[in-house]
């Protein structure tokens, strides 16, 4: 509360699953919230479209074991009985040929490797599984950690086409603890040491926002759609820079708090008050992008839900089978991520030069492909800030989430670090910045 009786009042930008975690936890403490979103429909990057008759995310997401803030959510909202657990395959295709991975058997079969390559791989897992703080690896590369554990071998057939074709000329420039606590959160979604199992909603992510969407409604919040901030205004007639409001649309809408869950480059172009040092923390993390590739087929593509890619022919670094994970219309889904820097020349090509490139990938890999039979849909998405670029050091040169701006608190996905990027971490730092500005508001 603030002013003696009156609600506080908060801004909350951005209605992904971090603006909407964090508006309900307010709305929960009585606060007055109001989202402000550009788009014309909530989720972000969990965002649905309507793909030739069948609902679905513009970009891929699945659950894993350790995502205990959706648990929660789930829980909360009575929604525990739509969560699916799926044995998923996993498949690898090196050099013209498409194996089985993901299981000690497979592993064994592969020709790529010799034997101690292989048993270093599989000990590497297994001591990534095992760490509980990640910290001591954010000084120094996943590159340099790879090589030293599994050699440079093993590290050219598992890796290097991973990490070329997401960063490009930024791949060696990932922490350790940012790599390591994804093969954690892979490995620790196994049913057993053969089996691995993925999670899905029934319906997907929407149903989840969807309802978070709801109840905050029902409490009293507020979400603007097509409602883009042009302005975080500050008054700073006396003692620190505070926040005082929002401009959107023209106007100027006064507010106690301001939460930002917006990319912050993003922030930083509507918010010329934010002081130079936390500029400039912002300004000097490097993200990438990604056009990803949504296709429908006729027939399932392979068996695999998820397969990496080790090519010299294939320039991306794998392909999502989603309906291996979660069976919808008797149809396949497909989506092909080409993640690189928006500075790389292929970055701002058309969508269909896109899709003619996956499709002509999918008929390298299974020349029995026939696209104009099989492909009853295609569409592709772009979006400017997929991934952070976490270097070493990363723990040091995130910004403060509580800025030195009175009444502003800033998230983003770099502030997940080191954990991998998935609705469960956007809610759970959703609810940690409510969770500030309530304190602070009182």
């Amino acid at each position: 509360m603030t002013n003696g009786s009156r609600k506080q009042r908060v801004a909350v930008i951005g209605a992904g699953p971090m603006g909407l975690a964090a508006a309900y936890e307010l709305a929960k403490s009585n606060a007055q919230v109001t989202v402000f979103e550009r788009d014309d429909r909530i989720g972000g990057m969990s965002a649905f479209i309507d793909f030739a008759g069948t609902r679905i995310e513009r970009y891929y997401h699945f659950i894993c074991k350790p995502d205990q803030a959706t648990f929660d959510y789930l829980r909360e909202f009575g929604l525990e009985h739509t969560l699916r657990w799926t044995e998923t395959k996993m498949g690898f295709y090196f050099n013209g040929r498409l194996y089985d991975w993901g299981h000690p058997f497979a592993l064994l079969a592969f020709p790529g490797l010799g034997m101690v390559d292989k048993i270093r791989y599989g000990l590497h897992v297994m001591k990534a599984k095992g760490v509980e703080d990640w910290r001591p690896y954010d000084a120094f590369s996943s590159t340099k950690w790879l090589k030293d554990a599994l050699g440079e071998r093993a590290y050219d057939v598992l890796w290097r086409s991973l990490f070329h074709f997401k960063f490009y000329e930024l791949q060696d420039q990932l922490s350790a603890a940012w790599l390591g606590t994804r093969i954690k959160r892979v490995a620790l979604s196994r049913k057993s040491l053969f089996q691995e199992e993925m999670g899905y909603l029934v319906g997907g992510s929407e149903v989840l926002l969807s309802a978070v969407d709801q109840r905050l409604r029902e409490l009293g919040g507020e979400v603007r759609l097509r409602a883009g901030v042009e302005e975080v205004c500050i008054a700073r007639s006396h003692g620190p820079a505070r926040v005082s409001g929002v401009a959107v649309n023209g106007e100027v809408l006064p507010f106690d708090e301001v939460i930002s869950t917006i990319p912050l480059p993003y922030l930083v172009r509507v918010m010329p008050g934010l002081p130079a040092y936390e500029k400039a923390k912002v300004a000097a993390i490097k993200n990438i992008g990604v056009v990803c590739v949504l296709l429908k087929l006729k027939q399932p593509f392979t068996r695999n839900f998820w397969m990496n890619i080790n090519d010299p022919r294939i320039e991306i670094p794998g392909l999502i089978e989603y309906t291996n994970l979660n069976p919808m219309d008797g149809t396949s889904i497909i989506y092909a991520p080409y993640y690189m820097p928006q500075t790389h020349p292929k970055y701002r090509r058309d969508f269909q030069t896109f899709i003619d490139e996956t499709i002509g990938y999918m008929k390298l890999i299974r020349p029995d492909f026939a696209p104009a039979d099989q492909v009853l849909a295609s569409t592709a998405s772009r979006y400017e800030f997929a991934q952070t670029v976490c270097s070493p050091g990363f723990y040091d040169a995130l910004p403060p989430m509580r800025s030195a701006v009175r009444g502003l608190y800033m998230a983003d996905t770099s502030h997940y670090y080191p954990e991998d990027r998935s609705i469960s971490e956007s809610m759970r730092i959703g609810a940690q910045l409510a969770g500030m500005a309530l304190s602070d508001g009182r």
